[in-house]
């Protein structure tokens, strides 16, 4: 943003402007977990999204079926990555909140999956 309109909404001090950082609900919609799946053959990208408890990922993992649990990078924002090559596997997926719980959502995509598509999971921090 310019200056000017950094000014109309801030205090502009020294060539900074102050932030003050709050935690806010996070509301989910009904349901589970949500996960959208995009990239390609072997680098999957999720977007983890409805979660619910603190609304904050702190780690995932994923698993194929004929894979052990694979951990994920958190890519940006709410998009983790895996770089296994998982395509033509039913997918499972561990998520982790930042206040330390977890659940594991089984077999949530099925082995015919499309990058793409968003599949939703039967758990969620409740």
């Amino acid at each position: 943003m310019s200056q000017p309109a950094w000014e109309t909404i801030a205090v502009y001090q020294a060539g900074f402007v102050p932030i003050k950082y709050a935690r806010t609900a996070c509301p989910r919609r009904n349901g589970g977990i949500r996960f959208s799946i995009t990239g390609h053959d072997y680098f999957d990208l999720v977007l983890i999204s409805n979660v619910g408890g603190s609304g904050a990922v702190s780690a995932a993992w994923v698993k194929g079926s004929n894979t052990d649990w694979l951990p994920m990078s958190r890519n940006w924002g709410s998009n983790w990555q895996s770089n296994g090559y998982l395509t033509g596997q039913s997918l499972s997926f561990q998520v982790q909140t930042d206040d330390g719980r977890s659940v594991t959502a089984y077999n949530v995509a099925p082995a015919y999956w499309k990058f793409g598509d968003t599949y939703t999971s039967s758990v969620n921090f409740y």
